[in-house]
């Protein structure tokens, strides 16, 4: 049995490794949040220790560490807002325990370097949720591209939009310098997927950019690809939304839609098992894409021309 330590137990995404910790047979004995609304920690470890400032979170772990009982971290699993990721792995990796780090795993490809270094200093490893990667859906598709020939191209569209409330802008998300922007905090993990299945990057354009919403084009060594992202609800298509659907997500290759909305419950404690068993993706995994969303962050807005994704059809008027 392994202990984990959690840093962001408040986060929406935090239920999900507590639940993977559990599911893999192990325990957590520590959290951290700056946010006490943490009640979630009863439904899976009702005697973990929670921490509301760092300072005595830092001091805990160390007592731990130095603990001659065998009661030491092993793994800390990193749910905080995303440009704290950084500092959050370099704490585990200097606390004598391995990382398990959400997307986005930092915002910028020179941070994955100053990581390689310290995982050489510690002789720790750092580990990261790229749970489309063990989506058995995309898995398959991976297989049917690298069977077919070499130079063949696909052609993508991926649409993606997930409405948010207006407490997205004024929370860190909404914040470029805090979240990376809109194509950081909810298309990395997309873009990871296209990079695993449609092999390395050749070219990034960006055709529209702003604090809800982005779009533009990537081509692969196999695929052609328009993408568009979203957090307003007005983008959902009106067929949804006379559904009372708030949320839409679209993938198509060559026309034809890839369906994985199925399959999503058990990802992250798939991920963990592959973590444990020593297979968990490290930092060179999420180079390309922490390299595409940081080209996009950055990138001058290309002209309406040539390859764009269609729901900037509107634009042009």
């Amino acid at each position: 049995m392994k202990n984990f330590a959690l840093i962001g137990a408040g986060g929406y995404i935090a239920p999900r490794h507590m639940k993977a910790i559990k599911d893999t047979g192990n325990r957590l004995v520590a959290a951290l949040d700056p946010n006490d609304s943490v009640g979630i920690i009863d439904s899976h470890f009702p005697d973990a220790e929670f921490f509301t400032e760092f300072e005595r979170f830092d001091r805990h772990i160390d007592k731990m560490r130095r603990s001659e009982k065998s009661d030491n971290i092993d793994y800390v699993s990193i749910c905080s807002p995303n440009y704290l990721h950084d500092s959050h792995m370099r704490f585990a990796l200097r606390s004598d325990a391995d990382a398990i780090c959400e997307k986005p795993l930092v915002l910028n490809p020179w941070n994955i370097d100053g990581l390689l270094d310290i995982e050489r200093d510690t002789g720790r490893k750092v580990n990261t949720i790229l749970q489309l990667r063990v989506h058995p859906a995309i898995v398959a598709l991976r297989d049917k591209v690298r069977a077919q020939a070499k130079d063949t191209k696909h052609e993508v569209d991926l649409t993606y939009i997930t409405s948010r409330g207006h407490w997205y802008l004024q929370s860190w998300k909404g914040n470029l310098k805090k979240s990376g922007g809109i194509a950081t905090n909810i298309g990395v993990h997309f873009f990871d997927m296209l990079h695993y299945i449609f092999g390395g990057l050749q070219d990034n354009i960006v055709h529209h950019s702003e604090d809800t919403k982005a779009a533009g084009y990537l081509e692969y060594e196999h695929a052609r690809v328009r993408w568009f992202l979203s957090v307003d609800y007005q983008d959902v298509p009106q067929a949804q939304r006379d559904q009372g659907q708030r949320t839409y997500r679209s993938i198509t290759v060559d026309g034809e839609e890839i369906e994985f909305s199925g399959g999503f419950t058990d990802l992250h404690t798939r991920s963990y098992e592959e973590i444990l068993a020593g297979r968990g993706f490290g930092l060179e995994e999420n180079r390309v894409a922490i390299e595409t969303v940081s080209t996009i962050r950055n990138a001058p807005i290309a002209p309406l021309t040539g390859d764009y994704h269609p729901f900037l059809n509107h634009y042009l008027i």
